[in-house]
């Protein structure tokens, strides 16, 4: 992943509506969701969800498939953990790290 693929993914997860987009859909997996069912679990209007969802393609995150009469909208999990990879390339400077359960942290 390049950074400006990096900055469009960010750029459309930071927006609260979209957010809660991709992350039902991550939940529902690769089978993926129906605007209906997304509609319904997010308590969201049609043509909100269609912008949102419009938003999510365009930056690669989402992916959009005609099933008979029906759209399906599936995570790009690929794409997701592309950008997770390209956030944490650096991390500890190529060190593992050691991950400290926030229970645990004084200081957070």
């Amino acid at each position: 992943m390049d950074e400006k693929s990096a900055v469009s993914a960010l750029s459309a997860l930071a927006q609260g509506m979209r957010l809660r987009v991709f992350r039902a859909l991550v939940g529902a997996g690769p089978q993926g969701l129906t605007p209906g069912v997304l509609a319904a679990t997010l308590d969201v209007s049609a043509s909100t969800l269609s912008f949102h969802l419009k938003e999510l393609m365009h930056a690669g995150l989402v992916s959009q498939q005609r099933d008979g009469r029906h759209l399906i909208y599936r995570p790009e999990l690929a794409h997701m953990n592309a950008l997770l990879a390209y956030l944490a390339a650096h991390c500890c400077g190529g060190e593992p790290c050691e991950v400290v359960p926030a229970a645990a942290c004084k200081d957070c």
